[in-house]
């Protein structure tokens, strides 16, 4: 059964590790968002009263 002989995989592993831990990182953090929400104003706006038609 090949998939008991451990030579291959170990590789893989480590390499697809090293990938994850060493290039990816730096990718994520460089990521730049299009997006970037700002707020409009630091006021809070006036609530307006409620006009209840029932009342």
């Amino acid at each position: 059964m090949p998939q008991l002989n451990p030579s291959p995989w170990f590789i893989i592993l480590v390499f697809s590790w090293i990938f994850f831990l060493t290039v990816l990182p730096k990718k994520v953090m460089t990521h730049l968002f299009n997006n970037d929400p700002a707020p409009k104003s630091a006021e809070k706006p006036k609530p307006e009263p409620w006009n209840w038609p029932w009342t």
